[in-house]
């Protein structure tokens, strides 16, 4: 017996206990499993030594990248829907080890193919997230690439769903608009949009609610296209961005500041600086919103700092250098700085479905992705969305909406109730 039959034969012993509700087809042709619906497919049986050598989650994301394993007549949400019930490891402890023990001597040095791989990772995983390097490996890849999925407006953060049925075009006004109403903003206003992206938000704020609007970001491919779309809209004299941090930020006081899915990119070790650059850049009676991702909070601090293998991967091949905090760790900072915090709004359900419609867009247009960036960067970028969602819609990560102001004494300046925001 080969080792191609061996690794087949191993194969089969893990999927005849796993029972995943989808087929696994080997690389002779073989299926396992129901007759219809999604395929795993591996197409090579030298990986199952390299899986054997190294379960890790990595390499299965190097694997899909490099499309040593694939899916046919479905999608990664789907393989992911129809996973094996209950705990995997604890099935994976009743395998019998004695049937595999026979091949694996024999496999233990087979690798496989995984080409493609090289490159994608960030150049150092310890940079910080909100460096220039960290800044243009995820945000300038190519715009041609993200408007193959985004939204008309290209918003790059999660929607709001009046209706989980809205598509994204309207889920993303919608958010846009649910911000600005969190803001009060009122024309005359000055608005500072942190980390800017193409644009949407300033845009959205100046042509709606009359603000003059300003926006700080380190990626230049953004702010080129979101320059031309100003020039667009006619927005020139009351809308500007500028190449810069946002710790460079000085002589300048606005009525209300906007960070939108940046603050990942901060760092644990920057938190002081910038929760107190906002304070200090925030007007006496203005509003300051809040918007980021979340990792759930744990038992204890020891064991929510632990980074598991889908949060290490993560900041490898997609964000290198971000750091996410919990829920606590944000209002301890916004309070613990001076703000006074009024709304607290989970977005979890609207972010596993932003996500899902992105990677549902990005794989409709497949083909035009792998012309853009390249078939290993466009398969990455698949599992990435598709992992957020699924991530998202399980509850491991989070997302809120928060609006602080300055600590001040008597009132705050915010209305009585919060009804008009949800008209």
């Amino acid at each position: 017996m080969d080792k191609a039959d061996r690794a087949a034969r191993v194969v089969r012993t893990i999927v005849e206990k796993l029972q995943p509700g989808f087929a696994v087809r080997l690389w002779n042709g073989e299926r396992i499993g129901p007759a219809d619906g999604p395929v795993l497919v591996i197409n090579d049986s030298g990986i199952v030594g390299r899986i054997l050598r190294r379960p890790a989650f990595t390499t299965f994301v190097e694997l899909w990248i490099s499309k040593a394993i694939d899916v046919e007549n479905g999608s990664l949400f789907d393989l992911h829907e129809l996973k094996p019930k209950g705990k995997t490891r604890a099935k994976l402890r009743e395998i019998p080890k004695l049937k595999l023990l026979r091949d694996l001597p024999l496999l233990a040095f087979s690798s496989g193919r995984v080409s493609g791989v090289d490159g994608l990772a960030g150049k150092d995983p310890f940079v910080s997230g909100s460096s220039k390097e960290a800044i243009t490996h995820h945000y300038d890849i190519s715009n041609a690439f993200y408007q193959l999925f985004l939204d008309e407006r290209m918003v790059y953060t999660c929607a709001y769903f009046k209706d989980f049925e809205n598509g994204i075009d309207q889920a993303q006004a919608d958010k846009l608009d649910h911000i600005c109403r969190k803001l009060r903003l009122k024309p005359g206003d000055r608005l500072l949009d942190i980390g800017c992206g193409w644009g949407a938000l300033l845009i959205h704020a100046a042509k709606n609610y009359g603000v003059i609007g300003h926006g700080v970001s380190l990626s230049e491919e953004q702010t080129k296209l979101a320059r031309e779309r100003i020039r667009k809209e006619g927005l020139e004299d009351r809308v500007t961005i500028d190449i810069q941090s946002y710790t460079e930020l000085s002589g300048r006081s606005y009525d209300k500041i906007s960070s939108i899915g940046m603050f990942e990119a901060v760092g644990f070790a920057n938190h002081d600086t910038y929760f107190s650059t906002i304070l200090r850049l925030l007007k006496p009676g203005g509003i300051y919103l809040h918007h980021a991702i979340t990792r759930r909070m744990k038992k204890d601090k020891r064991a929510w700092s632990r980074k598991g293998p889908a949060y290490r991967a993560l900041i490898k091949y997609i964000f290198p250098g971000g750091e996410v905090d919990h829920i606590g760790l944000t209002l301890d900072n916004l309070e613990s700085h001076g703000f006074e915090v009024h709304d607290v709004e989970d977005l979890r359900e609207h972010y596993a479905r932003t996500c899902r419609l992105w990677a549902d867009r990005l794989r409709a247009r497949f083909d035009e992705a792998i012309a853009e960036v390249g078939e290993a960067k466009a398969r990455l970028w698949l599992l990435y969305l598709t992992g957020c969602s699924t991530g998202f819609e399980g509850g491991s990560v989070l997302i809120y909406q928060t609006v602080a102001t300055r600590r001040s004494r008597g009132r705050s300046g915010l209305p009585p109730t919060r009804a008009d925001l949800y008209r």
